[in-house]
């Protein structure tokens, strides 16, 4: 059997079956979550049809790209159980064609698809949950006054140079408040000028900042240093034009934030002294979660295998079996890493690790057992 004929059969046994796995696990995934929240839209806010049909079409992405690895899983696990099934497995080795050249096609869609999935998931998804929450608060919520935030950030950028930088530690919706409050000026991206205040009242047209100090930075001097030139007042306006809806509305959600945005959020918060282990880990998870696919076409070609006919049963009791596994070493890690019982980085990598190994000893042991594992 020519071998080129040989790669597209098996290339194509696993995309067909993966097209259906991504629509089987999206459908299951926007029925469970998605068209519970449009129900409950509809019902508290009064949500139009079309409002509702573009935040049904806006969530999509969010979901598409949790399936990819599933998808790809079950893809393996049906493609190689049915090949397996057939006896076309034991044909194909009978030529002379090892196991692991037979796992090549797998290996490459699963390598292509977290390619594909690691662009989707840093240019389409956060595009798609930032315009999810512009219709939810502009077209859903409409006048509903905004709630109380954290870590409120806003920057003044020209011509790709920040010019300035707004942080305040909460807003607080009830006194309409911005707390905590520290704005830093630049020049050629160095910091020149800084000033805290206790809080920033909104006045009804402006804000208003109280018990505050000015630091002069212009000649680079750390804070320590520029303490010597300070000025105190109780009283100023605050540069910002933006009312505290216009404000609590641009803020963007970690998951509307593309790694570059992360990184920059992570920064300005760890200046300001705050945990970013949260934003950390949702950096790391932005490589992480596509990769999976790779390491679960390891794992679900070797574990597909099958002595006889059993149909496709055996291969989703698998594959929900391998993610449950793959969910609760992903939620345990990363708890561990965000305790500091060990890097985040490692504890946000482990699961993919273990799974990369499991997928090779598996390859392994079905090259020198034959056509089954168990």
């Amino acid at each position: 059997m020519h071998i080129r004929i040989l790669d597209r059969y098996i290339f194509k046994e696993i995309l067909l079956t993966f097209l259906f796995s991504i629509c089987a696990f999206t459908s299951v995934f926007m029925g469970s979550g998605t068209l519970f929240r449009i129900a409950e839209y509809m019902t508290e806010y009064g949500a139009s049809i079309v409002s509702v049909a573009k935040i049904f079409v806006l969530s999509l992405p969010g979901v598409i790209v949790w399936t990819f690895p599933m998808s790809i899983l079950l893809a393996t696990l049906l493609a190689f159980g049915r090949l397996s099934g057939g006896s076309e497995i034991t044909a194909m080795l009978s030529c002379g064609v090892s196991f692991q050249r037979l796992c090549v096609p797998g290996v490459i869609l699963g390598f292509a698809m977290s390619l594909f999935s690691l662009w989707f998931n840093e240019y389409i998804v956060p595009w798609s949950n930032d315009a999810y929450t512009r219709v939810l608060n502009y077209e859903i919520k409409g006048d509903i006054a905004p709630k109380s935030q954290d870590h409120i950030i806003i920057k003044d950028i020209k011509s790709g140079v920040i010019q300035r930088l707004l942080y305040a530690r909460r807003y607080n919706s009830e006194t309409q408040q911005m707390e905590g409050v520290t704005m830093s000026l630049f020049e050629h991206g160095k910091a020149t000028y800084i000033e805290n205040a206790a809080y920033a009242e909104w006045k009804g047209d402006e804000w208003v900042m109280h018990d505050g100090v000015i630091y002069d930075v212009a000649g680079g001097e750390n804070m320590e240093q520029a303490s010597r030139h300070t000025i105190r007042f109780e009283t100023q306006s605050l540069p910002v034009d933006q009312s505290p809806r216009e404000i609590v509305n641009s803020q963007k959600r970690p998951e509307a934030m593309t790694i570059r945005e992360l990184k920059e959020q992570i920064k300005i918060l760890a200046d300001q002294y705050v945990d970013t282990s949260k934003l950390e880990k949702e950096v790391y998870e932005r490589i992480t979660i596509p990769f999976a696919s790779f390491v679960f076409a390891l794992v679900g070609m070797p574990l597909g295998l099958q002595p006889n006919r059993s149909g496709s049963s055996r291969g989703f009791a698998i594959s929900l079996i391998v993610i449950f596994i793959y969910y609760m070493m992903m939620v345990s890690m990363t708890a561990m890493g965000q305790s500091s019982a060990m890097p985040l980085w490692l504890g946000v990598w482990m699961p993919n690790i273990v799974c990369f190994f499991a997928g090779l000893f598996f390859i392994r042991q079905a090259s020198r057992q034959g056509i089954s594992l168990f």
